[in-house]
């Protein structure tokens, strides 16, 4: 294992710190962006063995950081973001595996065509460079960035949550020790040593060049100052106001599977449905057995004066209940008038992440799938799919709701560009 890290006395010169730290993970990027598939595959075959073995020691920082989250009177949904058990630190092992097994996307030809000069052109990609990622409460994001950067050719320079920091140095050690195993620089995957803010506010700035790209993985206030004040470019993903539109022909033991596990099996997921739209032609069987499903499961529903009648455990739904992300087992609820209504109110108040319509015509899934503009669009699936795992990538670095370079799950593939190679035979231009 790699020697623990120490937080910086507060009074250090955190801007030469950081700048450093940029330089020498630019320097490893230069590596990483020619290392073969086989060294970087040997890397995450170490990573993989190293979390298994240290996983005692992961959950014991772990529980150090839990219990002071707790102490600080936390949410029980941020707490469980937080949480480390020992199935999940053995998810985060299968997660490195996969990203393992999947096919090296460094240097893969995407096109190539000839021009009628003779020139052969080739689109191929590559590494981005050097990738910032900022996240909060959850630590295994910690795997999961450094693992597919990686994979991708790219170093990365994690900055946890205070909340998170000593789980996040656990996992740390257990990176490094497979980028030394496989000889690779242990600056391509650092994680900032210290739990001063001002380090985010230096990352943005690029550090001189040294970031390229910066990945904020966290809360709306997060991601509204990485978007306000990054001077690099930005894969950002707004809240997740995801929702679930019931459609008239949706079988009711469906929807209740669907909707219950979409917002109960862990509420503080961005992938966590938000709202319940339940089609008037169905709320006459489907909605006080999907209400009743969701408060005797410890949920609270918020809705309009439909779902209030259905079950007077119901609270009013304000006006802001529709554009909220909960982040617990809270949920808001409206009935409408069918697909058209539903999909203007998820354009109207979603955030372009997650939503899905749990339907038994073929005709009404089409639609919703073509016309709701949103990174993942589910039919009859839970909204908690929205996982970069789920969707084979072995792990995601977050899911970006914007239009530009990658989009939904950002996974090993989606962190790479693309240049152009021209084969030639002496042609000049005329």
């Amino acid at each position: 294992m790699s020697a623990p890290l120490k937080a910086i006395d507060g009074n250090a010169d955190l801007t030469a710190l950081m700048t450093d730290l940029a330089a020498k993970a630019r320097a490893a990027a230069r590596v990483l962006a020619l290392a073969p598939p086989e060294q970087k595959d040997r890397a995450l075959a170490a990573i993989e063995r190293a979390i298994r073995a240290n996983a005692p020691a992961i959950l014991a920082a772990n529980a150090e950081d839990v219990a002071e989250a707790r102490a600080g009177g936390m949410t029980s949904a941020f707490v469980d973001r937080l949480t480390l058990t020992e199935a999940r630190v053995a998810g985060m092992a299968d997660g490195v595996a996969t990203v393992r097994e999947i096919i090296d996307p460094v240097g893969a030809v995407t096109e190539s065509w000839q021009r009628p000069n003779g020139m052969t052109i080739e689109r191929v990609r590559v590494p981005l460079g050097v990738i910032g990622v900022i996240f909060e409460s959850r630590p295994n994001v910690a795997a999961d960035a450094g693992v597919l950067c990686l994979k991708s050719g790219n170093a990365v320079i994690l900055r946890g949550g205070s909340d998170s920091f000593r789980s996040c140095r656990a996992i740390h050690d257990c990176l490094v020790q497979g980028l030394r195993e496989a000889g690779l620089p242990e600056a391509a995957i650092t994680l900032v040593p210290t739990r001063d803010r001002a380090a985010v506010g230096l990352m943005l700035t690029g550090l001189n060049g040294g970031i390229d790209v910066i990945v904020p993985r966290g809360g709306k206030s997060l991601v509204a100052r990485v978007e306000a004040e990054a001077r690099v470019p930005v894969f950002a993903h707004l809240e997740g106001v995801n929702h679930i539109y019931v459609d008239a022909s949706a079988r009711l033991d469906m929807a209740k599977a669907v909707v219950l596990n979409a917002k109960m099996r862990r509420p503080g997921v961005c992938g966590a449905v938000e709202t319940l739209l339940v089609d008037r032609n169905a709320a006459a069987t489907q909605l006080k057995p999907l209400v009743e499903l969701l408060i005797d499961a410890g949920c609270e529903v918020r809705g309009d004066d439909v779902v209030q009648s259905a079950d007077a455990r119901v609270k009013p739904a304000s006006d802001e209940d529709w554009d909220t992300e909960y982040e617990d087992a809270i949920i808001s609820a409206k009935v409408v008038d069918g697909l058209d209504e539903a999909i203007a109110h998820i354009q109207n108040h979603g955030s372009h992440h997650t939503d899905a319509i749990v339907t038994e015509d073929a005709a009404a899934a089409q639609r919703f799938l073509n016309e709701v503009d949103s990174a993942i669009v589910l039919h009859n699936a839970s909204t908690q799919f929205a996982d970069g795992g789920e969707f084979g990538f072995g792990a995601e670095i977050g899911i970006a709701t914007g239009k530009f370079h990658a989009r939904g799950p950002v996974g090993a593939e989606q962190l790479t560009s693309f240049k152009y190679r021209v084969h030639g035979t002496g042609q000049t231009r005329p």
